[in-house]
C-alpha cells in the first residue's frame, strides 16, 4: 500500500514538472522572407554564384575544347608536343579547379559574403530567439523550416510573428 501510494505521487510530481515546461515554434524561412535584408543579401549571393559559376564553366570549357583540338591533331604531333598540349589541358583544368575552390570553397569568397551579410542577420533572430525564451520562460523552441520530424504543431506556438516585433519587423 504504501508503495502504491508513493508511486501515484512520484507519477504526479512528475506530470507536474512535464507540464511546467514550455516550448513553442519559429519558421525561419517565413522570418527570412519578412526581413528585406536578408531578401537583399540572398540576392546578392545568387548574383554572385551565378558571375562566379559561369566564370567556372568559361575555363572548364576552354580546358574541354583543348582537349577536344589535342584529340583530332594527336597523330601528327611529335612526343615533345603531344606532352606540352598535354600540360596545357592540364594546366587549364587545374586552374578551373583552382578557381572553383576559390570561390565555392569552404574559405571561398561565397563562404565569406555569406559571413558577411547573412550570418549577422541570423545571430540577429538568434538573439530575439533567445530574449524572447527567457522573457517567456520557453524550455525550448524549434525550427519548423528545419526540424523535418515536425508533421504538426498548433500555430498557438508558432511564435514567429513574436520574434518579427521583437526585431523590428511587424506584420
Amino acid at each position: 500500500m504504501r508503495k502504491s501510494i508513493l508511486s501515484i505521487m512520484l507519477l504526479f510530481v512528475i506530470s507536474l514538472t512535464a507540464g511546467a515546461q514550455k516550448f513553442a515554434l519559429i519558421d525561419t524561412e517565413y522570418i527570412f522572407k519578412k526581413i528585406p535584408a536578408y531578401q537583399r543579401a540572398n540576392e546578392q549571393m545568387q548574383q554572385a554564384t551565378k558571375k562566379y559559376q559561369n566564370e567556372v564553366e568559361v575555363l572548364a570549357k576552354e580546358a574541354q575544347k583543348m582537349f577536344q583540338d589535342y584529340q583530332s591533331k594527336a597523330s601528327g604531333l611529335s612526343a615533345s608536343q603531344k606532352t606540352k598540349k598535354e600540360d596545357e589541358i592540364v594546366a587549364k583544368e587545374k586552374a578551373a579547379a583552382e578557381l572553383k575552390r576559390k570561390y565555392f570553397g569552404p574559405e571561398g569568397e561565397l563562404a565569406k559574403m555569406r559571413d558577411r551579410l547573412i550570418t549577422p542577420i541570423q545571430d540577429d533572430i538568434y538573439e530575439a530567439v533567445k530574449a524572447i525564451s527567457e522573457s517567456h520562460g520557453y524550455s525550448m523552441i524549434m525550427d519548423r523550416a528545419s526540424a523535418s520530424g515536425i508533421i504538426f504543431a498548433t500555430p498557438r506556438i508558432d511564435i514567429s510573428d513574436l520574434v518579427l516585433r521583437r526585431l523590428g519587423y511587424s506584420n
